[in-house]
């Protein structure tokens, strides 16, 4: 593994103790349309508004942080970035079991949003795109003491949602 080299200014014996990502803003044409996406597929709540701002703030079902989301509207004129260019390729949702993960799948699909589905060995994902085309990832976590090699590694491989349906089905990983 390659070794980064310290920051000047930083004080390698030192750490930010990060631990979690608690929320994630968006970009997008259409306030509206996009919070319906959100609301209705994904299944977040619409829990603050900002006019002023033409921003709305919505909190995923089963959460307990004010908010996972916000969105900011731009209108209609607002231009895409490109396609694999730098910055933010996709953002990540963790769901309680393997159970969730499916029934995300069948929403994602119905509404002609899934973009595709892989295993990541210890990680179980299926992935979309927002009407903007904003990529998300929903994932599934095996139980820790099932990650076994994948401790130490990170693979793309096809997954078979229906046989880890019939391995995991009913085991929560994640509250």
């Amino acid at each position: 593994m390659h070794r980064l080299e310290p920051h000047s200014d930083v004080d390698p014996e030192g750490v930010v103790r990060i631990s979690r990502l608690n929320h994630a803003v968006l970009f997008v044409s259409d306030l509206d349309r996009a919070s319906r996406f959100y609301t209705e597929v994904l299944g977040f709540e619409v829990i603050a508004e900002e006019p002023r701002a033409n921003a709305r703030f919505l909190r995923a079902s089963g959460s307990d942080n004010h908010h996972d989301l916000g969105l900011f509207g731009l209108g209609a004129g607002a231009t895409r970035p490109p396609t694999r260019g730098l910055g933010l390729y996709h953002l990540a949702w963790q769901v309680p079991t393997i159970d969730d993960l499916a029934e995300a799948r069948s929403r994602i699909a119905g509404a002609d949003a899934l973009t595709g589905q892989s295993s990541h060995g210890a990680t179980k994902s299926v992935y979309g795109a927002d009407p903007d085309g904003n990529e998300f990832e929903i994932m599934w976590l095996l139980p820790r003491d099932a990650w076994g090699d994948y401790e130490s590694r990170a693979v793309v491989e096809a997954l078979d949602l229906d046989a880890e349906i019939s391995r995991w089905s009913g085991v929560e990983t994640y509250t």
